[in-house]
């Protein structure tokens, strides 16, 4: 699982084309303030047996730790898979995203998804210190 994670003013996105045949069809534009915007990359390793609960138990102290740095209570999950060479199976990656949005929601959090298996457009604007914008492998 590799994370890369930004502290943002604002986060729009608006779906451009489909990367998956059988992705549901969307249309979508939506933006967010005040946010965590997480861009996620499922894989191998983390299908394994016993790394997804690990992977996952993970990614949520790692973006609760994010938010908690500006206090932020909305979180925007955006499946990414350009930060590794080998990405898990689309059906892990988008159950993996489903599972990390419920647990996200369960402890107070407002979570959005960007459609997944689609190629989106985005505006981000990050806030400039450091911690502002973190990368994660776990």
């Amino acid at each position: 699982m590799r994370l890369l994670c930004f502290l943002a003013k604002r986060f729009r996105w608006k779906s451009h084309s489909k990367t998956l045949a059988d992705a549901v069809d969307a249309d979508v534009e939506q933006q967010l303030r005040d946010c965590v915007v997480a861009f996620v990359h499922a894989e191998p390793k983390d299908e394994l047996e016993g790394a997804q609960a690990r992977a996952l138990r993970h990614a949520l102290k790692h973006l609760k730790w994010m938010a908690n740095k500006r206090e932020l209570t909305n979180v925007v999950l955006h499946s990414f898979t350009h930060l590794g060479t080998e990405s898990a199976a689309p059906a892990f990656a988008e159950a993996f995203l489903a599972e990390l949005a419920a647990r996200l929601s369960g402890t107070g959090y407002d979570v959005a998804c960007t459609p997944f298996g689609y190629f989106c457009e985005w505006d981000l604007e990050v806030h400039g210190e450091s911690l502002a914008k973190v990368f994660k492998e776990i």
